[in-house]
């Protein structure tokens, strides 16, 4: 059986180099490339089965591109489901400088996708839902591509009674959830990023209270269920309307920022899916995140470290 669906809109070919220094004017050689499946959704499903967890993925695919992935996607475990796709996949680059150790991460658009197509994949997934049951744990991740409305999110909630839906989302969808949250319609779970929450709430949240305060007036305005803040080297914080809660991580050498976020929702959408409670998800979500920062370049949590640190990171009820 399923433990979760994700769903990616905007899938990538993600490839991850380093060079000696990122200057502009002469040509940079890069070192030999590293490819992996990129896009919310699906880093969120590797997460998942990197942790033993059975992950169904739906991406949209097209063209070489999305042949690729779909070779890449072979060995991660992960139940991939293709929405077929005309034109090619994007691709993502980020670029290590060795002397600084700052990353350089250049991103496409993505192909412009049309209504028609947008009534199909919804149809398509309330189908798949109603296959997995009442309760069934979806994760919508990742950035959206041109031709598909900033309303999709509330869409597909709407498209799913009874779903469990965790968006983690960016741009003009999530100002749009936030802002002009509809009722009947709002997911269960809705994470986002520091920057993306300073940005909403319209100024810094520069400690934990703040985030949590943030976080929990979201709640009580309808934007979800339950609303989860990332704070960096922080860990990640949570809020019901009658619960507070933060998760610290271990200290951990950084290696690369990239996946933290896929990780902590892969980790955090199967913990709910095999009935854990959210500290316990929060706490396995922390987990993932911190154990994806170890790792070079665009990889993700590796399951062996997110089990271990586990016990090692500490949830405070932040009434």
């Amino acid at each position: 059986m399923t433990d979760i669906l994700t769903i990616t809109l905007n899938p990538s070919l993600d490839l991850s180099a380093e060079t000696g220094a990122v200057i502009a004017g002469p040509k940079l050689r890069l070192s030999e490339p590293v490819a992996e499946p990129g896009g919310g959704g699906i880093n969120a499903a590797r997460a998942a089965a990197a942790l033993g967890g059975q992950a169904r993925a739906v991406a949209a695919l097209g063209g070489l591109t999305g042949g690729r992935i779909q070779q890449l996607l072979d060995r991660t475990g992960v139940i991939l489901s293709v929405f077929s796709l005309p034109g090619e996949t994007r691709q993502s680059l980020s670029v290590t400088d060795q002397s600084s150790g700052e990353q350089y991460r250049f991103v496409m658009p993505g192909p412009l996708w049309t209504a028609a197509q947008v009534v199909e994949l919804l149809a398509r997934l309330a189908d798949d839902v109603r296959r997995m049951g009442a309760g069934a744990v979806v994760v919508l991740s990742g950035s959206q591509p041109p031709g598909i409305r900033a309303s999709f999110p509330t869409d597909l909630v709407r498209g799913l009674p009874g779903a469990r839906v965790i968006v983690d989302t960016s741009g003009a969808s999530l100002d749009l959830l936030v802002r002009q949250p509809e009722a009947g319609a709002t997911p269960h779970v809705l994470r986002m990023d520091h920057v993306e929450s300073e940005s909403l709430a319209g100024q810094p949240l520069r400690g934990v209270a703040d985030s949590l305060d943030f976080a929990q007036d979201l709640v009580v305005r309808g934007v979800a269920e339950v609303v989860i803040l990332a704070r960096g080297a922080e860990g990640s914080v949570l809020a019901t309307r009658d619960l507070r809660l933060h998760c610290a991580p271990p200290r951990v050498a950084v290696q690369s920022k990239i996946g933290a976020g896929d990780s902590f929702t892969g980790v955090f959408a199967l913990a709910l899916a095999q009935g854990q409670g959210l500290p316990e998800a929060l706490r396995r979500g922390t987990a993932a995140a911190a154990a994806a920062v170890m790792t070079p370049g665009s990889e993700l949590c590796r399951g062996e470290d997110a089990l271990r640190l586990v016990a090692a990171c500490h949830v405070f009820d932040a009434v």
